[in-house]
């Protein structure tokens, strides 16, 4: 900053002379200002009589004992998402918000017992937090929604291609899972300091974690946290029993309240009605509004314009009487056409989230050199960049700096895990060649780097886009004769899984930065989390898999719709695009320019282009149907009220309210799941008939 001011000045010397004085005055009022300014709004000032745990104190066994069972709580949660639409909303509110209410709970108990070793800390919270998010990630990043149950024989039955397959086995998909999900963690260890100091990059998703985590351990953070869980306890056993409830009318398939024709018979045989979900109600709440109108406004385009206007080509652009299903046929179209924007969006998000990595690093290098290469004379020694540093920053980077993980120890981590990965992985997947691994592990520490830096510019995970990158180029080359589509998808799965932790990590090591926790205790977190989630994340879906044999089709209650999009993806790369029905390529040329062009338009028309919708969530509808978008906009309407009435209440609490409604919802999965797998069915069916429908079912019953 003073470098800067400094290349500013005016260049004529005499002018300079006489203002010298003045400007050195008023350099020391602003700074004064400043000083005083920081003083008001430290966050370290207020922790100063604190002492920060050693890493090692930070790492507590009642930590790891509540991230375990919160982490069981959120896989649930991620994998319902994950296998009835694929829209994951940001959980980090309750991660934080759990952890400190059960370890405050756990600590007041042992304080009136007096037997309290250990007072809880930020730092320890910040453990929390990083152990759940880890663990509940795998579930995403594990691709039990997407490319991982897109081996399977249950949705290559739904494909065009039937013959390559992998059905899910509990044992080799934790063997991968291990094999696979630590590398990210190693590749990007020895980049903190640059990514968190020296870049000085926002992590916005870190950064509010790390805020509301430090807001809980002031005594008025923690009134409000108190009352906050309470209003979550509250909404989450009212989701649960609703739940509970709706179960008892769903005997059989279109049974229950999620089959109510609330916008009419027409309305619903084209997917449009509320099917009192408070899963989606929740998460309509924490999604921004215009994520919700996104997925509308793709749900009316789709199911309300195009499939009704396709279908009236049925015999001319494809054969009659193919069914809702195949592939050949209306359901071609939808799942093409969403994979060409999903593709089109990805592909614009990649080049510009890159070019902002790039020119972001020439800045960055460029400013260092400057900032190296010219002293200036009479510059105030106190205008020093460490003089500069605001008292909470010098604090923070002090602390950070302070446990080193040694460089020797993450880059012997990579080289370790990856040739074990190298060794295990075609024993798991023939398909997969050793060679292909090599050239993915040799790439992936540069495409990690560039998914964690573009994370901290954006706070846009492109985890998926790389993984979707690596399914065309191993499908091109593996080709369809040595199992194309396998060996793609699980290359697949090992570029996401690497990418996307070391986004994770990153993030972390910014929240750890911002409470004062240590890098150490984060990383030895983060291990730990994974390694829970790749045990859990398969335990949890072993269970859905096993409760519902409709899993993955259709018109299941869980119909993973990623699953069939992967695949379709895989046989794109590998055979190219001689099965789609006619007439689908030109509409996915189409579609895939109008998602590069809606993007870039929402990028050059500046603020008016956060009232336009995006492109990628309006693709997910294409394949699904619209109800699941009348949901969320409901949250957003009950939001948008609440916050037009009562704008800090709903700003205190709309997080805690959706975040009850969510996990309600997402662990009544667990007793339905028991229930079905003892064979114990809802005792009473509830469907909704037109009246001619119900005359002929009347005239039937009564014959």
């Amino acid at each position: 900053m003073a470098q800067n001011e400094n290349e500013d000045r005016v260049i004529d010397h005499g002018f300079e002379v006489e203002q010298h004085h003045d400007n050195h005055e008023q350099q020391h009022q602003q700074k004064g200002t400043r000083l005083l300014k920081e003083e008001e709004a430290s966050v370290e000032k207020v922790f100063k009589h604190l002492l920060v745990p050693t890493w090692q104190n930070q790492l507590t066994l009642r930590a790891f004992v509540v991230s375990f069972f919160l982490s069981v709580l959120f896989s649930f949660i991620v994998m319902k998402l994950n296998l009835t639409t694929g829209i994951i909303p940001s959980l980090n509110v309750s991660a934080g918000l759990l952890g400190f209410f059960f370890v405050k709970t756990w600590t007041k108990f042992l304080e009136k017992s007096d037997m309290l070793k250990q007072p809880f800390t930020r730092q320890e919270n910040t453990v929390i937090q990083t152990c759940v998010v880890a663990s509940s990630g795998i579930a995403f990043s594990g691709g039990f929604g997407s490319y991982l149950f897109g081996m399977s024989k249950h949705v290559a039955d739904q494909s065009s291609d039937t013959s390559d397959f992998k059905n899910p086995n509990l044992g080799w998909i934790i063997a991968f899972l291990f094999v696979v999900s630590f590398l990210g963690l190693f590749s990007v260890v020895p980049l903190r300091k640059i990514m968190v100091i020296d870049f000085k990059l926002t992590y916005p998703s870190g950064t509010a974690t790390a805020h509301l985590i430090n807001s809980f351990h002031t005594p008025q953070g923690a009134k409000l946290a108190k009352k906050q869980v309470k209003v979550l306890g509250k909404f989450f056993s009212l989701s649960f029993l609703w739940g509970f409830f709706q179960w008892f009318y769903t005997a059989s398939d279109g049974c229950g309240f999620q089959a109510f024709p609330s916008l009419g018979l027409k309305a619903f045989d084209n997917k449009f009605y509320f099917d009192f979900s408070a899963l989606y109600i929740g998460v309509g709440m924490i999604c921004p509004y215009i994520i919700n109108i996104s997925v509308l406004v793709g749900g009316i385009l789709s199911w309300g314009v195009m499939w009704p206007l396709i279908k009236t080509r049925e015999g001319h652009w494809y054969k009659d009487n193919l069914g809702d299903t195949n592939l050949q046929g209306i359901q071609g179209y939808r799942v093409f056409i969403a994979i060409a924007m999903i593709l089109g969006d990805g592909l614009y998000n990649f080049v510009k989230v890159l070019t902002h990595t790039l020119l972001g690093l020439y800045n960055q290098i460029r400013n260092k050199q400057k900032a190296g290469a010219l002293p200036i004379a009479d510059q105030d020694s106190t205008s020093s960049p460490e003089a500069e540093l605001s008292y909470d920053d010098q604090r923070r980077k002090q602390l950070f700096l302070k446990d080193q993980i040694p460089r020797w120890f993450a880059i012997g981590g990579y080289v370790a895990i990856a040739s074990i990965s190298t060794a295990t992985l075609p024993h798991i997947f023939p398909q997969l060649k050793w060679y292909y691994i090599i050239v993915i592990y040799l790439i992936a520490p540069t495409l990690a780097f560039c998914n964690a830096y573009g994370c901290g510019l954006t706070d846009w995970s492109l985890a998926s886009t790389y993984g979707k990158l690596a399914i065309f180029t191993i499908g091109a080359w593996a080709g369809a004769s040595h199992g194309g589509v396998l060996a793609s998808l699980a290359a697949c799965g090992v570029m996401m899984n690497i990418v996307s932790t070391a986004s994770d990590l990153m993030q972390d090591f910014k929240t750890g930065y911002l409470t004062l926790a240590s890098p150490r205790s984060m990383f030895v977190s983060q291990i730990v989390g994974t390694a829970m989630g790749c045990v859990i994340s398969p335990c949890v879906f072993w269970i859905f898999y096993k409760a519902f044999p409709d899993l993955g089709t259709h018109k299941s209650q869980y119909p993973a719709p990623y699953a069939i999009v992967y695949r379709n993806m895989a046989i794109l790369g590998v055979q190219g695009f001689g099965s789609l029905p006619n007439n689908c390529l030109l509409l996915c040329y189409i579609f895939f320019g109008a998602a590069i062009l809606i993007n870039l338009i929402k990028d050059l028309v500046g603020k008016v282009g956060r009232f336009i919708p995006l492109p990628m969530a309006m693709a997910i509808p294409f394949y699904l149907g619209p109800y699941f978008a009348i949901d969320m906009c409901v949250g957003s309407l009950i939001l948008f009220v609440w916050e037009k009435v009562d704008k800090t209440k709903a700003d205190a609490f709309a997080p805690a309210v959706a975040s009850g409604l969510i996990c309600g919802d997402g662990i009544w999965t667990l007793p339905a799941s028991i229930l079905a797998l003892f064979g114990v069915k809802p005792p009473i069916c509830m469907k909704f008939l037109s009246r001619a429908t119900n005359s002929r079912v009347d005239t039937f019953l009564g014959n």
